[in-house]
């Protein structure tokens, strides 16, 4: 069973856990997620096809992210969660975190922290090896293709991490 560290308003642990996807927080409390940007040296973005399965946003464009567990910071988070949906190591890569911002669903239980990365570095696209359940396909997308998909509304988070794409 997967779990999940319940921060304060303030981002701060409190002690307490979640199962994962349980969504028991009350107002004011919040879960971590993490968003990798994926970037080449010449400017291009890593971005992901979600599959037509995913109960929310299927068919969607996106970066690589998901929950923190338990323990886990968002540094090992985001790392473990573009190597489990890409295959790519970048810890190795320039950059790291840029920003954090937050979503509150009153009465939903489903509060959360977003902490935004991004990573620059060389790969091919054959060192890109894809997770089933996660994405039927990726593409290296110039800042003006994401831009489209994000005006005909397929593109997640957008709004939210735009200046994330600015190099």
């Amino acid at each position: 069973m997967e779990y999940w560290d319940i921060y304060d308003k303030d981002k701060q642990i409190t002690g307490r856990k979640m199962k994962k996807n349980d969504w028991i927080l009350e107002d004011g409390e919040y879960h971590l997620t993490v968003l990798g940007v994926v970037a080449t040296t010449d400017g291009r973005f890593l971005i992901t096809k979600r599959v037509m399965t995913k109960p929310w946003a299927p068919g969607w464009w996106e970066v690589s992210g998901g929950a923190a567990m338990a323990g886990e910071t968002s540094k090992e988070a985001v790392l473990r969660e573009v190597k489990e949906e890409t295959g790519l190591d970048v810890s190795c890569f320039e950059g790291g975190y840029m920003f954090t911002y937050h979503r509150e669903n009153p009465g939903e239980g489903d509060n959360y922290f977003v902490d935004v990365y991004r990573f620059i570095g060389d790969f091919e696209e054959t060192d890109i090896k894809l997770r089933d359940k996660e994405a039927d396909g990726f593409m290296l997308a110039e800042l003006d293709d994401i831009k489209k998909f994000a005006e005909q509304g397929i593109f997640l988070h957008y709004d939210s991490i735009k200046e994330a794409f600015i190099m």
